[in-house]
């Protein structure tokens, strides 16, 4: 794909010349919101066919039914899906399928976890009209589309950072163990999941907290969580 761009209103005059798509599936659980897509995909691209689901499963369904699409927008918070998992899925499903992520809240770490997990783009809700037009032609053109929250240089807290730093002083098997903590999984799934005796599960879990100055698990994922540790 081409480099990131951040996307206006008024910028696709210098863009280059736009693929004209056949098929784009719109990925969203709310019936008025897909209406609102499907007019608006319906005007920017004549004669494309315009398929519709209300949930990632139903996605792949669709996906597997009709082919490979040249475009998915994907709705960020869906019923069968967590924070970025409908994305994996389908980029793990059908890599070759460019999905642009579509949600009405989101913040810049948020945008950059969904580029660093293979989205084509992360399109805002709140953008005009004229601006979601010129964001999907960007895509469509082969490059990436960021919303202007994104580029712009958020300072990282203290307290963040602090975290951040202290969980990098963690050894390559801790991160492993503090991951499975952040999903919930307990010392003898953890010691299942790695092979590993339940004693040096124990033995890291001990490393993890006093590496990150808690006393619980619990007070762990939460930091973990804070900086989307995953």
């Amino acid at each position: 794909m081409g480099a990131c761009l951040s996307g206006k209103a008024g910028d696709s005059a210098g863009m280059a010349a736009t693929a004209t798509p056949e098929r784009i599936l719109v990925v969203d659980d709310h019936p008025l919101v897909r209406d609102g897509l499907r007019s608006l995909l319906a005007v920017t691209f004549e004669d494309c066919d315009i398929l519709e689901a209300a949930g990632v499963a139903e996605a792949c369904s669709v996906l597997a039914q009709h082919g490979e699409c040249d475009l998915v927008l994907l709705d960020l918070n869906m019923p069968d899906a967590t924070r970025l998992s409908g994305l994996v899925q389908l980029r793990q499903t059908f890599p070759m399928v460019p999905v642009m992520m579509v949600s009405g809240s989101f913040d810049r770490a948020l945008v950059q976890e969904a580029l660093s997990a293979g989205a084509a783009g992360f399109l805002p809700k709140s953008m005009k009209r004229a601006a979601i037009v010129d964001a999907l032609h960007m895509v469509m053109s082969g490059e990436i589309y960021i919303p202007d929250i994104a580029l712009e240089e958020s300072p990282v807290s203290e307290e963040e950072a602090q975290i951040r730093a202290r969980i990098d002083t963690l050894t390559p098997q801790q991160k492993v163990v503090l991951h499975h903590l952040v999903h919930g999984r307990l010392n003898k799934q953890i010691a299942h999941d790695l092979d590993v005796s339940l004693t040096t599960v124990k033995a890291h879990v001990s490393a993890i907290l006093q590496k990150l100055g808690v006393f619980s698990r619990t007070q762990a994922v939460i930091l973990a969580n804070r900086i989307h540790f995953d």
